[in-house]
């Protein structure tokens, strides 16, 4: 793949702005300068750099993204800072065909709930996590304004009704994990679901944190704010036993 369009796949910009970055000195291969954007490389495992930034070229991209509190899970906040803005610029400009261009949230945390977000520019994947047939677990910490009594934990596993769905929607699992406090397991994504259950429950959501989904757990040393890659292994994780 000429180097070029090894930028241009990568969202570095437009095929005129990555040939020009390329004749302009701004990019290395094995710490050496390319400046020729015909110049052929082999694509799979190829690391460049750009004004020396390594940059792994990946065919798609799966990330995962430490959500802070505070920000919305939108490429057009209304109130909050954007996710979007906690990525660097050619993650946010990869070209898609037949959709927005860059990695897309995979699904949605509310603006003041933290931890685990999943991002990716594959359709296929967004769907496949997102899908309630699939039975994907996400595991949500939840810190709440009351003591937690058995008979509510009880509830949350034996099923609740939204006011919006006379269907019962139940936790896969449920458990107290201190006398404020719960873990919450879901294979269903509806909205405010997580404080809609407390509140049928008579309970009310305090802090909202998701730890883990499917087989995959947030990092410790991923701090709010940080992202990363994900690996052939954490993607093993995610799949649906």
């Amino acid at each position: 793949m000429e180097i070029q369009e090894v930028l241009y796949s990568q969202g570095f910009g437009t095929r005129r702005v990555c040939a020009g970055l390329v004749q302009q000195g701004h990019v290395r291969v094995g710490g050496q300068p390319v400046t020729d954007a015909t110049a052929e490389f082999e694509p799979q495992g190829l690391v460049f750099e750009v004004d020396g930034q390594p940059w792994p070229w990946h065919e798609k991209a799966y990330l995962l993204l430490h959500k802070p509190a505070g920000t919305e899970c939108s490429r057009k906040p209304s109130a909050w800072p954007s996710i979007y803005t906690l990525l660097p610029g050619p993650l946010r400009a990869r070209p898609v065909k037949g959709a927005e261009d860059g990695v897309q949230a995979v699904g949605r945390l509310d603006q003041d709930t933290t931890g685990m977000l999943l991002m990716s520019d594959d359709g296929a994947f967004i769907h496949r996590m997102n899908s309630p047939k699939k039975h994907v677990p996400k595991v949500y910490e939840v810190g709440c304004k009351h003591p937690v009594a058995p008979a509510q934990v009880q509830r949350l596993l034996a099923g609740v009704v939204l006011d919006d769905d006379p269907k019962p929607v139940r936790a896969a699992a449920c458990e107290a994990t201190g006398e404020q406090s719960l873990r919450l397991t879901l294979t269903e994504g509806k909205y405010h679901q997580v404080k809609r259950m407390l509140a049928a429950v008579g309970n009310r959501v305090e802090t909202l944190h998701r730890s883990r989904i499917g087989g995959l757990a947030l990092p410790a040393d991923l701090a709010p704010g940080q992202w990363r890659w994900l690996s052939a292994e954490d993607l093993a994780l995610l799949r649906p036993a």
